[in-house]
């Protein structure tokens, strides 16, 4: 019986001892090596940490190198949940994050020591390359029985929220969760699409943590895509093409600028065969740039927040779709039940808009030492009164098209009361990018205090303000059009990738504009 993510390791490394495991710039670790190294580090860990009876945290200061995924595969084999901290977050978001969770050890090198030191002044710091170092011997097993000591319902990792109410969440997920998707994926898609991961998410991702589990499970190569590589997005496509890449699973935003730079017709990329995209909108006619580039490759659309284990929803992109169409975000995973309510906590009629909900083993166990914000995301299922049963209630809001596809319409906290009437904002972005096309990309964001929308926008080259503002007003009704309209050479994004909506309100509440 397996019932942690690491249970599965050992075989994997049996059926794939000299298979490359990481491949990282110039230097590749096979998957022999790389469980000798991270069985080296968890005893290291192991003789920190052992004393604590519940699943002890141990955080990650690490860019996301090699070192990071040993560490983060050794702390699961020592019994204990990884953490992984942003080394370009600033340290007062850090230091709130170290006070929350307050991990048992707190993991970095030399280069990133000092910062660490400084954020995290009370925590017991340790550098990696010294663990490395210590002598194990007699160590194996104990290893041994602090994993078959885990349970299925323990604490795996935990994935910080991106703070946009001001204050990160620590979401803490556990095995189950994880070996819930990857049973879903195994039985969606075959396993040999996923051979060859171009790892591109910071580490701080939930998506990390699945292509970790993919290594661990399954055998794939993780082809880590540094950092650096981000401002030149034609070298990424490259990275691919060179290591053969045949999986990726991307935010849009750098999807959506390759795309608009026309660089997907100057790269082959024929051993790409699965390309899975979440965590925001992909504008339809970027994504279909995409599609006509590479007919070959699958193309999936995922839909979950951090508070979902990875993702609830799919939707395997194959008939074709109008530009002005949102892309459906489709249809339940494999064992996990999703709940369109309406305001009244009934299920919504098909048409019917409605919060997204969901219940089922991919829930995450809640937000670590957050008691308060936990009751008030997982609660009773309202349609259920016979027994206890939490639903995460996203904040989504969503409705079924005549097909019986789940179609995302934006945040509840999107939704507006402008001049009598209800905007989604979401709406004039989708409509601005898709259909009008007057823009690269844009953000529609409400100024309460002065009671305007305003737009944040990346301009086409050939169009000025004066045709965006042109082109919009003959297609919105004129209650819904902008006030304002901020020109922007890029949108800024947050740590996980996204437009960052915060920091533009910020903006207009400071009277910084």
């Amino acid at each position: 019986m397996k019932k942690s993510v690491v249970d599965h390791f050992a075989n994997t490394v049996r059926a794939h001892p000299d298979k490359p495991a990481i491949i990282d710039g110039e230097r590749v670790i096979g998957f022999a090596e790389l469980e000798r190294q991270a069985k080296a580090l968890a005893a290291a860990l192991y003789r920190r940490t052992f004393a604590s009876q519940d699943t002890p945290v141990i955080a990650f200061y690490l860019p996301k190198t090699t070192a990071c995924v040993v560490g983060n595969i050794a702390c699961s084999l020592s019994g204990g949940a990884y953490m992984n901290l942003d080394v370009k977050s600033p340290e007062e978001r850090l230091r709130a994050v170290i006070e929350n969770v307050r991990p048992s050890l707190l993991i970095t090198d030399a280069r990133h020591e000092a910062a660490a030191l400084r954020f995290a002044p009370d925590c017991e710091v340790a550098r990696i390359e010294d663990l490395l170092l210590e002598p194990q011997a007699g160590d194996h097993n104990a290893l041994d029985k602090a994993r078959t000591r885990l349970i299925d319902t323990d604490l795996y990792c935990l994935i910080n929220t991106s703070g946009s109410t001001g204050v990160p969440k620590s979401v803490a997920l556990n095995h189950r969760s994880f070996l819930d998707f990857m049973d879903w994926t195994a039985l969606e898609f075959d396993a040999g699409l996923f051979d060859r991961v171009g790892s591109l998410s910071p580490a701080i991702f939930d998506i990390y943590s699945f292509e970790l589990c993919l290594l661990l499970m399954r055998g794939s190569t993780l082809v880590l895509i540094p950092d650096t590589l981000a401002p030149f997005p034609v070298r990424i496509l490259e990275l691919l093409q060179r290591h053969e890449v045949s999986f990726i699973f991307w935010v849009p935003s750098i999807m959506v600028n390759m795309a608009n730079l026309g660089l997907l017709e100057e790269t082959q990329l024929d051993a790409l065969k699965l390309c899975w995209f979440a965590g925001e909108v992909f504008p339809t006619q970027q994504f279909k740039q995409w599609q006509r580039a590479l007919p070959h490759t699958e193309f999936v659309n995922l839909y979950g927040p951090i508070e979902i284990t990875l993702d609830c929803t799919f939707y395997r992109v194959r008939r074709p779709l109008r530009d002005d169409e949102p892309i459906p975000i489709g249809r339940a995973c494999d064992n996990t039940d999703v709940l369109l309510l309406n305001e009244v906590n009934q299920r919504c009629a098909p048409g019917e808009e409605g919060e997204l909900c969901v219940r089922g083993s991919s829930l995450a166990l809640g937000y670590y030492r957050q008691w308060e914000k936990t009751r008030e995301a997982f609660v009773q299922n309202p349609l259920n009164d016979r027994y206890p049963e939490l639903i995460y209630r996203t904040g989504d809001i969503v409705f079924l098209n005549q097909d019986g596809e789940i179609i995302y319409k934006g945040r509840k906290d999107s939704l507006i009361k402008h001049l009598g009437y209800r905007i989604e904002l979401s709406e004039i972005e989708h409509l601005l990018i898709n259909k009008v096309r007057a823009v690269r990309n844009c953000c529609a964001v409400y100024d309460t205090a002065a009671r305007e929308i305003v737009l944040f926008y990346e301009p086409l080259p050939e169009l000025d303000e004066r045709a965006v503002r042109t082109r919009l007003a003959q297609e919105l009704p004129k209650y819904m059009l902008p006030t304002r309209y901020l020109r922007e050479s890029a949108l800024p994004l947050n740590s996980n990738g996204k437009i960052d909506r915060q920091q533009l309100k910020m903006r207009i509440l400071s009277g910084s504009l």
